[in-house]
């Protein structure tokens, strides 16, 4: 199957689809970016996700893949010799890697947007402690699968650096809204490293969206909650 076959039906601000196009770029394969209006859904997203009806959605020829994580997995197995792997190739570290990643997702991420959504200040100040317990615990995990070297993936980006990776808008506009510094030289020095190594990346302008335009769309969505709350 050619690889000129590849669509991605995404969403400009989703961190799933951020950290799938990383892995396209990384992986240097030719795709089609098809942005789609998330409340008018297309007939090709409802098509190709009737389940969910949720982007990230990669078409590969006749094929269909969804969920971030998945698509991940498919385009490092299917092109194994393109570019660097993204998952381990050691069983053992790809078990590691893997539950480290639904830990970024489940932890870190619901943390960032409880910041991003709390209607009270004892509400952020919760989410902003649960968002530092968690960084510190990536802190520790970072130095143990790079071994010394730049990336989770160790001399390139992986599996962890993507999951991560693709957050970081979220979380300097959490910082922005809160007031509060989450990616603390003093308290994370190895994460805030990784971090400006990781965003050096030539392909990281073209994927990631500014702050501004993010937090932009933050505000305007945090207006319509209190509109919605207010009106009931």
């Amino acid at each position: 199957m050619a690889q000129g076959d590849l669509k991605l039906l995404g969403e400009w601000a989703s961190p799933y689809v951020i950290r799938v196009r990383m892995v396209l770029e990384q992986k240097g394969l030719s795709y089609e970016y098809l942005e789609q209006d998330l409340y008018n859904k297309s007939e090709l997203l409802l098509k190709h996700n009737p389940i969910h009806k949720k982007v990230p959605v990669l078409i590969h020829g006749d094929r269909t893949i969804c969920e971030s994580l998945v698509i991940l997995q498919y385009i490092d197995e299917n092109w194994p010799g393109t570019g660097p792997h993204v998952l381990p190739v050691d069983p053992y570290e790809r078990a590691v890697a893997r539950f480290w990643t639904a830990y970024i997702d489940d932890k870190l991420a619901l943390s960032i947007v409880g910041i991003l959504k709390a209607a009270t200040e004892e509400m952020k100040a919760e989410k902003i402690t649960d968002a530092l317990a968690a960084l510190e615990q990536l802190e520790g995990v970072f130095k143990k699968c790079s071994a010394g070297k730049g990336f989770f993936g160790g001399d390139s980006i992986g599996f962890l650096d993507v999951t991560l990776g693709c957050y970081l808008t979220s979380i300097k506009v959490a910082e922005k809204i809160s007031r509060a510094k989450l990616l603390d030289k003093t308290k994370i020095p190895l994460l805030v490293d990784w971090e400006k190594r990781f965003l050096a990346v030539d392909f990281m302008k073209r994927v990631l969206p500014s702050v501004e335009r993010v937090e932009e769309l933050m505000r305007m969505l945090r207006a319509k909650i209190w509109n919605v709350a207010s009106a009931n």
